[in-house]
């Protein structure tokens, strides 16, 4: 790195560019700007005929596209600030008048959504062909028309929302981020947050393993009968209002249109997984091999093999990200530095910040923000690339409009993944003890098993408990039903105890977001295949790949992956990324 190069530390993050604080005069100005915006647009309602000239329609799209942004900045300001503390009082006052405000909005504007969904195919069609980067936007509009209901009906669940599910979910990160997992470690006890205990799951030592989970599922075990009764009414919610009111097929039905996929093709993905869960048997028993116990326990999972408790600077951290992404794409490498010098990383560990780790989109004109709790061990700087191929897709995307820039829940998941391979490469490539060399190759068969077949078994326990609660299941009877799906998963070759019936509670994404959770599985296995691609392929793929995370969210999948080669219909495809992790079984096992 040259002299003239930037260091980076953990810090906060800037959200200036937003606003100043919750005391900026700017936020009540853009209230009012917005307010006066949306006024102006209920007013042009009567411009809404069949006949429409096309000018008239893109000057509405635009404006609606204006009044999204400014509001994104409202969310975003407040949405950031509550990931940064939990706790903080006026983020959660600000994140309520949004919603308040946000709801109403979409009910004064939704009049536009319900006219394009009824206008006649001929001028939709006419409108359509000059809609130019809107398009697809559009026609998914349009494709939601089946489950649409009245002016009133619809302006009725919006404001249920707010009250509703959306309280639900804030009410759960409420709770669960104020935890504070109290464990003993090297004779002291320490008070940690739930990123700093996750990280002596980790560690070779197999006590401190086992308490860490068990002090884990302790606490959220202590609030189960709460957390699960939050769960039970998002569940009931989602389910009145998408199946009850709105026709879907079923729960996940909701999800699969969104992200644009057939039902077909997702009961695809689960059934192929489900087939293929024995691979991961056999990994779990080469592992116990290696570390020289008979069996493993859900406690040793994640044990890493090498001695060495490697450390990480986070400068370290941040230029092994950028040269890895460097070797397949500078301009990769300089959309990553974009993030850390503008200032838009959240990495320090705090208590009352919220866990784990994400990539936030505000728009096409925004640098995205990410959120990391950044504790120096290998998997804090795999997360790094992680969050960090996250933003690299929406600026790869920002050409495009803020309808436009998202891909879809599982494309989304893409970059995200590919960065940590290429990450991953080079580890493996620097490292020169041999033992590090292999837990970073166990590590990597850790992720695959974190991100596919622990991710399914999420979901197919979603789909179960969708349908329990609507047959009036308990707290009780979802623990049940989750130990249950934890034994199929494992089978015989991790012992599964009793605490861990609680794991379900502890995964944000199932309160949410329903039914994300297979994105992961469905990113990954399109990554190894992709990945595969580029390795076979070299400097050739790259066009063929720059061109799926350019488009964003203005393609609908299918046809997009279709365009690089891969069909994600077929059983075939998927049981490709199967084998690509069978291989990888297969490496270590003759190791």
């Amino acid at each position: 790195m040259s002299e003239k190069e930037p260091t980076y530390t953990q810090s906060g993050w800037k959200l200036t560019e937003l606003f100043t604080g919750f005391n900026d005069p700017a936020i009540n100005q853009t209230y009012q700007e917005l307010e006066a915006r949306v006024e102006k647009f209920v007013g042009q309602r009567a411009e809404l005929t069949p006949e429409i000239s096309t000018e008239k329609f893109l000057e509405l799209l635009h404006e609606q596209e204006e009044m999204n942004k400014q509001a994104y900045r409202l969310y975003g300001f407040s949405s950031l600030s509550f990931a940064a503390n939990t706790q903080d009082q006026q983020a959660q006052i600000n994140i309520a008048r949004f919603q308040q405000f946000a709801a109403e909005m979409e009910n004064r504007t939704l009049f536009f959504s319900l006219w394009w969904k009824a206008l006649d195919d001929d001028n939709a069609a006419r409108l359509l062909n000059a809609s130019g980067d809107y398009r697809y936007w559009l026609e998914q509009m349009r494709s939601f028309k089946p489950f649409t209901l009245s002016e009133a009906e619809e302006k009725i669940v919006n404001i249920k929302n707010v009250t509703g599910r959306s309280a639900h979910d804030m009410l759960y990160d409420s709770i669960t981020n104020r935890y504070v997992f109290k464990v003993e470690v090297n004779g002291e006890q320490k008070e940690l947050t739930r990123g700093e205990l996750m990280a002596l799951v980790r560690t070779t030592d197999t006590d401190l393993r086992a308490r860490a989970y068990q002090e884990l599922y302790r606490v959220y075990g202590e609030d189960s009968p709460i957390l699960g009764q939050i769960y039970q009414n998002i569940v009931r919610d989602w389910k009145n209002e998408n199946v009850g009111l709105r026709g879907f097929a079923s729960p996940v039905s909701v999800r699969n249109k969104e992200n644009d996929l057939p039902d077909a093709v997702i009961d695809t993905l689960l059934d192929v997984a489900r087939k293929n869960v024995g691979i991961f048997h056999r990994y779990f028993r080469l592992k116990a091999r290696k570390l020289r116990m008979e069996k493993l326990r859900r406690y040793d999972i994640y044990a890493p093999l090498a001695e060495s408790d490697k450390r990480y600077t986070f400068q370290e951290a941040a230029d092994m990200t950028f040269e890895a992404f460097d070797r397949f794409d500078p301009k990769f490498t300089h959309l990553a530095k974009r993030v850390f010098d503008q200032q838009h990383v959240d990495s320090e560990v705090r208590k009352g910040k919220m866990g784990g780790a994400f990539c936030s989109t505000l728009g096409p004109d925004l640098t995205p923000w990410v959120m990391l709790n950044f504790q120096g061990k290998s998997d804090d700087v795999s997360t790094m690339a992680h969050e960090l191929g996250h933003a690299v897709h929406s600026m790869m995307a920002e050409e495009h409009s803020l309808f436009t820039q998202h891909a879809c829940l599982p494309l989304a998941e893409t970059a995200s993944t590919f960065g940590e391979m290429t990450l991953t490469d080079l580890m493996l490539e620097r490292e020169t003890d041999p033992a590090v060399q292999q837990d970073i190759l166990f590590g990597q068969l850790d992720d695959a098993f974190a991100t596919i077949i622990r991710q399914i078994y999420f979901a197919l326990f979603e789909r179960e408990a969708h349908s329990m609660i609507a047959s009036d299941a308990s707290v009780d009877d979802l623990n049940a039903a989750y130990l249950a799906n934890l034994k199929e998963e494992f089978g015989d070759s991790v012992d599964v105890s009793d605490e861990f019936k609680h794991e379900w509670v502890s995964i944000p994404h199932l309160f949410g977001t329903p039914f994300y959770v297979y994105a992961y599985a469905f990113g990954q296995l399109l990554v190894f295949a992709l990945y595969k691609r580029y390795k076979e392929e070299g400097e050739s793929f790259k066009p063929k790949y720059m061109r799926i995370l350019s488009a964003g969210g203005s393609i609908a999948p299918i046809p997009l992956l279709a365009e690089a080669g891969l069909d994600v219909t077929k059983a075939e495809f998927w049981q490709g990324g199967f084998d690509v992790i069978d291989g990888m079984v297969k490496r270590l096992e003759n190791l």
